[in-house]
This record gives C-alpha cells, sequence and structure tokens, in this order.
C-alpha cells in the first residue's frame, strides 16, 4: 500500500516543523515545496564572505517546554565556559542544571550558544534601556520636565485608561501613559509599519508585547534584585520583551533549519528547492493536489496528497484555488497588507560608541538597538559579534545589520545596492554611530512580505478563516500562512498543533487559531 502523504508549502519554521512532526509520529509522508533554494525562510542565515547574516534577528526563546526541547534535540546545548560541564533544560522543573558532557563551542560545530540579550533604544543621539527603566541614567537623559510629564500621563491612564481599545495608539496609551507612547513608541511604531498607530489595529500589541507595561516592567526589575540569578532559561513568568538570555545557533537560525532540513531526508521526506505552487486542485471540500511550476526548467508537476499545509501569503494562497472563493473572500485576501524589509550588511574596523568597563573601552554589548531618530530611514541596528561570535570571519572586525522597513513601492527598494550601501553608511555616520571610512565592505538583502500587518482589510480576516477552514485537510500554518506577526515559537507551535489534530482525527481547526492568543501559550493554557 502506498503510503499517506503531505504536501506542505513553505520551507521556513513552521513547514519544516509539520514536515518533521509528520515524518517522527506518524506514517505519512511529507513533501516540502520550496520557491527558494534556502530553508528557513525569513529565519535563514545569509553567509556572505564569511561574514553570517541573521535577517531579522531570531532569539530562540520560548515558554514552551515542548518546543525548547524540540530545539535542544536538533543542536544540543553548550559546554560552560570551563568545558566541563553542559547548561541543560529540564520542561518538567523549568530550569537549567549541568549535565555530565556537552559539546564544546570553539570545537563542535552542532550546538546551541546560550547568549545574553542586550537591547536598547537610540534616542537623542543616547543610548535608553529597552524596555524603558526609571533609573536615574534615564531620568537625568530626558529631563526633569519630560519625566514629569511622562510620569504625570502614566498615572492619568492608570486611573482612566480609554474604553473600547481597537487601536495600536489606544493600546500603547493605555500601559504606557500618552507622553510616554510619543517619545519612545509612536515614531519608532510608525517607521516600521508605514502607517499611523491609530490606523493598526490593537492586536498587534497584543500579538507581540502582550502584557507588558510599565508596571510589569518594575514588578520585573523587583523580582530580579530579590531573586538573585535566574536559572530558569523558559523564563517563564518573564514577559518575552524581558528575557536575559536564550539561546541561539552557533551559525544563527538557518544552522537550525538545515539540520531539521537533512534529518526530513534522512526519515524519508522529501523538500523540493525551487517550486512555485501555482495552483491548488480541489474537489469539494477536500484538497487533491498542487501544481506547482520547477522554475529552473519551468516545468510544470503535480503533487496529490492526502493533507496539505501552506505557510505562503494568504493573498497568494486564495488566488491560487481552481474554485475561486467567494468575492467578498478575495476582497479581504486583495486588501491584507504586508511590510517588507532591506538588512544592509556593514563590515567595520570599529564603532564611535562603545561600552566602558574595568578593562577599558570594549565593543557595545547590545544584540540590537532600536534607531528611534526620526532624521533617519534606519529602523534598527543589529550587531552580529554579539549574536554568535562565530557569525564574523574576522573578530577584529565587527559585522553590523542595517534594517529598513519599506513597501516594495517605496523609493529605498528599488536603489540600487550601490547606493542603498551610501545611504546605510551615511545614516550610521550621521547619527554617531560609525565612522564613514572605518567600512570594510557591504551587501544588500531584500525581503519581500516579512510582515503580515495588522490595518487594511485585516479587521475581516475571519471571512478568510471561516472560508479556508472548511477544507478538511487544509492547514494554514506559521508567520504568513495565518497572517499573523508571529515569533518562530508560535509558528512551530502552529504546526505542531496541526499534526496533533490529524492524529487524533480532529477536523475542527480552532486549536491552530488559538495558539499565540492568550499570555502564556496555549499549550500551557
Amino acid at each position: 500500500m502506498n503510503p499517506q502523504r503531505a504536501v506542505i508549502i513553505g520551507a521556513g519554521p513552521a513547514g519544516l516543523t509539520a514536515a518533521y512532526e509528520l515524518a517522527t509520529r506518524t506514517g505519512i509522508q511529507p513533501i516540502v515545496l520550496e520557491k527558494s533554494d534556502c530553508m528557513g525562510g525569513i529565519s535563514r542565515t545569509v553567509n556572505y564572505k564569511g561574514n553570517r547574516i541573521d535577517i531579522g534577528g531570531h532569539r530562540f526563546f520560548s515558554k514552551s517546554g515542548r518546543v525548547m526541547e524540540w530545539w535542544l534535540r536538533m543542536l544540543p546545548l553548550q559546554a560552560s565556559e570551563n568545558g566541563s560541564t553542559a547548561i541543560r533544560y529540564h520542561r518538567m522543573e523549568r530550569k537549567v542544571t549541568p549535565s555530565a558532557s556537552a559539546p564544546d563551542p570553539a570545537a563542535a560545530e552542532r550546538v546551541m550558544l546560550l547568549r545574553p540579550r542586550k537591547s536598547r533604544i537610540f534616542y537623542l543621539r543616547r543610548f535608553f534601556d529597552y524596555p524603558i527603566s526609571l533609573g536615574k541614567s534615564t531620568l537625568l537623559k530626558l529631563g526633569l520636565w519630560r519625566t514629569c510629564r511622562i510620569g504625570m500621563s502614566y498615572v492619568k491612564s492608570a486611573l482612566f485608561p480609554l474604553k473600547n481599545e481597537q487601536t495600536l495608539e489606544q493600546f500603547f496609551i493605555n500601559r504606557f501613559g500618552r507622553e510616554l507612547y510619543r517619545t519612545f513608541f509612536k515614531s519608532y511604531t510608525e517607521k516600521v509599519w508605514g502607517v499611523p498607530c491609530d490606523k493598526i489595529s490593537a492586536d498587534w500589541g497584543a500579538q507581540r508585547i502582550k502584557e507588558l507595561s510599565i508596571w510589569a516592567t518594575l514588578m520585573h526589575a523587583l523580582r530580579k534584585a530579590f531573586a538573585g540569578g535566574n536559572s530558569d532559561l523558559r523564563q517563564k513568568d518573564t514577559q518575552t520583551s524581558l528575557i536575559e538570555q536564550f539561546l541561539y545557533p552557533k551559525f544563527g537560525p538557518g544552522q537550525m533549519w538545515d539540520e531539521v532540513a537533512r534529518q526530513i531526508k534522512e526519515k524519508g521526506g522529501e523538500i523540493r528547492a525551487g517550486y512555485r505552487v501555482e495552483r491548488i486542485v480541489t474537489d469539494g471540500w477536500q484538497v487533491k493536489a498542487l501544481e506547482a511550476t520547477e522554475i529552473a526548467t519551468g516545468r510544470t508537476e503535480r503533487f496529490e496528497g492526502d493533507y496539505f499545509f501552506s505557510t505562503a501569503p494568504v493573498q497568494e494562497v486564495m488566488r491560487s484555488f481552481d474554485v475561486a472563493p467567494p468575492p467578498h473572500v478575495l476582497e479581504v485576501s486583495d486588501g491584507l497588507v504586508y511590510r517588507d524589509f532591506i538588512t544592509v550588511g556593514l563590515l567595520v574596523r570599529s564603532l564611535r560608541v562603545h561600552d566602558d568597563t574595568p578593562q577599558g573601552k570594549k565593543l557595545i554589548s547590545d544584540n540590537w538597538i532600536y534607531i528611534q531618530e526620526p532624521d533617519v530611514l534606519l529602523g534598527r541596528l543589529q550587531i552580529f559579534n554579539n549574536w554568535s561570535p562565530y557569525l564574523v570571519a574576522d573578530a577584529a572586525n565587527v559585522w553590523l545589520g542595517l534594517e529598513y522597513f519599506c513597501n516594495e513601492s517605496d523609493e529605498i527598494w528599488n536603489l540600487s545596492d550601490e547606493r542603498t550601501v551610501a545611504l546605510a553608511t551615511a545614516e550610521l555616520s550621521k547619527i554617531g554611530i560609525i565612522d564613514a571610512a572605518e567600512v570594510l565592505d557591504a551587501t544588500v538583502i531584500r525581503m519581500e512580505k516579512t510582515y503580515p500587518a495588522y490595518f487594511g482589510t485585516y479587521g475581516r480576516f475571519a471571512e478568510i478563516r471561516a472560508h479556508v477552514d472548511r477544507y478538511t485537510n487544509l492547514f494554514l500554518i506559521g508567520r504568513n500562512g495565518m497572517h499573523r506577526y508571529n515569533n518562530q515559537d508560535h509558528s512551530m507551535l502552529t504546526a505542531m498543533t496541526a499534526v496533533d489534530d490529524i492524529i487524533a482525527g480532529k477536523t475542527d481547526k480552532s486549536g491552530l487559531w488559538d495558539v499565540n492568543t492568550e499570555t502564556d501559550y496555549h499549550e500551557e493554557k
């Protein structure tokens, strides 16, 4: 008898997780169709002359023990600094303890690092803690008058919150006060999305920063002061924006997904790179096959299956059905908005900014820096040396990632690589981070449809879900597949949940859509 088959669109975290789960837990053979020649989607790693780029920055952190254990099965956690013990995560005990042996990052290829997390805001040509702290340094930088306005505004919002919270602006004001929102949230968020915060759904805040507020930040600081060190790698009681350490593959996130792809093929699954899905063939409320074009040859191939998963942008999927969805559903899908993304990799000899330590001036320790300055287009700056020292070919240099949020119709998207590098260099020099003369090399990476937006016709997305969920053997998973700004662990959990449902014989897909809708993840509910 021929085994059942599952055909999966996309080899990002969700698609590869679904394939791996099917290959290891069921008798269903997964076949993954990936448009590019890379594994990991936006979680891939780009290697430029030995300098590796993590597109968008991917902290391997989750409150889900299931996801944490999954990652560490793929890439074992590093030995401690003296090389004699390892740090191991225990799901039930929710803590990190030494174990007898583990790979040494200096010698092993397949290894997961444990990295400190530090992010800051660059505003008024100065560094501010992120999330914003109310310490002496912050107050001095803001000045007495601005600090008083922030305090009074927060008290007002705490006592008289805005009712019927629907927009992202209202979400921020209710948690931080109007003055702090205007100071640290408004301009950066609008730089990211290209539209005013009062045009973005409050769902974005619920999706990305959940219960974070001034009160949550203060309580975190107090717990840290009185509890001492935190050995709980999952940091379950810590808001995601407040985590202090995270896992990270030695050679960046793409190493994880290359390893997952290798194991999928080892277990009998197939991965077809360079295939673009053109058509979804249906029979009633069942999907029967996908028709895909091999990009290199132009040849069309039909992939029949019993189950189908899609991580492709919803907008593209809805136009791929052989039987068109109702006009009102197509109206919603056509009106969905995506934000595109450019990373400029900049190799420099040194930075103009530094950390002062007892041992002297050292490279600043930030993983990334939010550029709040309104006089530059630059949105965020990554320092790849601090994600993993193995991302940099020569440790004497500093390897930077300058991140620009844009639309394909914007002027910056259509600049030549040379002009894009010149712009990035000029902007980073303008705000005092580098000297232009220190730049050694550069590259440009463009990623389309990186961020599904919470405006446009997003408010009517339930109409798409109601239609697609009627196809009993089709599962929308992942960030673009569900048009949700998920982290990679949430995307993985949607894939795991879909496979759970197949094994259990469930046709109700509500469990999929419940992932990342609670303060704690769905499995902990």
